[in-house]
């Protein structure tokens, strides 16, 4: 049995005791005796915990562990050793001697505590910013949502181009005399919210965004897909169904978190990077399932009221499904307008129902469109 002399602090006063130390592996106990003790003590080798605070000069000073409601689940006593000996043998024998043991049940409430922070997470995510949004989108200064939509409809020229010195926008006058009797003739005789700011911009990407405050962009690509002017024309009144339900002022709002939905409403878009965030979310996501109802109903109800065949929508959706689950990478307009079978059988249904119809432009028009950015 090994044997050290040693100190013991009972905890309840500043006195140093001596105290001989003796280690019995067999039993696994360290016990000690001394002057200032009644009887003997015995620790078992299981309890022994080093404590954090270490005294200088090859002292080894541990306590009993104990379990409390103490912080430090030990036992106020310690004793002390500076046997170099005796503390090599306390550290192989004792198994726990450098635990960092905590109060049962800790993981149990770490873990509550972590299901509410993710539930609350999910909630400011799903519930509450959306809402948020829902009606921030509702009461946002119209001329703050139209400067927000131009610092977007910018950032998007920039991604598309590659770079901040590129101007995308397609000036062609035939061809913007195209568009403009294009847009007057689906929203004649309605009431807008917005003043629509339609821009084509040069690149081959398929797609058409809608921005908020009324900026709607038409990508070339689409233009050069398109089959017909009346299936631009069905593109483009879906685009504005999504401006007149502010569509895409509230999915702005809900891509910009907490600190976006601030920022917009003040009208604080300083450094662009709000104007980035939304930018990628319009070319990168969809709008919500219902978004893209709404939207589709008043793209057909608007070219229903404008005589223009709603045949010429479908097959753009036709065009599209061709693509699906086909080659090697399907126009970034299946991101953000995911067509379906039903959304194109929908198209063509309403078309039947058309009596009088007329193409949107005529053949010279729709070449001059096709040729806009010329």
């Amino acid at each position: 049995m090994l044997e050290a002399e040693g100190s013991f602090f009972d905890g309840s006063s500043a006195a140093k005791h001596k105290v001989i130390l003796r280690l019995d592996e067999v039993r696994g106990l360290l016990s000690f005796d001394g002057e200032a003790l009644e009887q003997p003590e015995e620790w078992p080798l299981a309890e022994l915990r080093l404590l954090r605070d270490q005294p200088q000069g090859g002292w080894l000073s541990f306590a009993l562990h104990i379990e409390g409601e103490d912080e430090t689940l030990h036992h106020e006593a310690r004793l002390s050793c500076r046997d170099g000996a005796m503390n090599a043998a306390l550290r192989r024998a004792a198994p726990y001697l450098t635990r960092r043991d905590i109060h049962k049940g800790t993981g149990a409430r770490v873990v509550a505590k972590l299901t509410v922070a993710v539930v609350a997470v999910l909630a400011m995510i799903f519930v509450i910013l959306p809402a948020m949004a829902t009606s921030l989108a509702h009461i946002m200064p119209r001329e703050r949502e139209v400067q927000f939509g131009r610092a977007v409809v910018n950032q998007m020229e920039w991604f598309l181009a590659g770079s901040a010195e590129t101007d995308l926008t397609c000036n062609n006058e035939a061809g913007l005399a195209a568009l403009r009797k294009m847009e007057a003739r689906l929203i004649e005789g309605r009431e807008m919210e917005y003043d629509l700011d339609i821009k084509v911009f040069d690149n081959e990407m398929v797609n058409a965004f809608a921005a908020p405050g009324g900026q709607i962009v038409i990508v070339r690509g689409l233009l050069d897909k398109a089959k017909s002017a009346d299936a631009v024309a069905g593109v483009l009144a879906h685009e504005i169904g999504h401006v007149e339900n502010r569509d895409a002022t509230i999915g702005a709002l809900r891509a910009a978190g907490s600190a976006g939905l601030l920022s917009m409403v003040l009208g604080d878009f300083s450094g662009g990077t709000l104007a980035v965030l939304v930018t990628e979310h319009l070319i990168s996501t969809s709008y919500t399932r219902e978004a893209e109802i709404l939207a589709d109903d008043f793209a057909l109800e608007a070219l229903h009221e404008a005589e223009v065949s709603s045949e010429g929508l479908a097959s753009f959706f036709d065009y599209i499904l061709g693509l699906e689950g086909g080659g090697p990478a399907l126009p970034a307009y299946l991101n953000t307008h995911p067509p379906s079978q039903a959304r194109a059988d929908k198209s063509r249904a309403h078309a039947e129902t058309q009596s009088k119809t007329s193409s949107v432009l005529t053949d010279a028009e729709w070449t001059a469109l096709k040729a806009i950015c010329d």
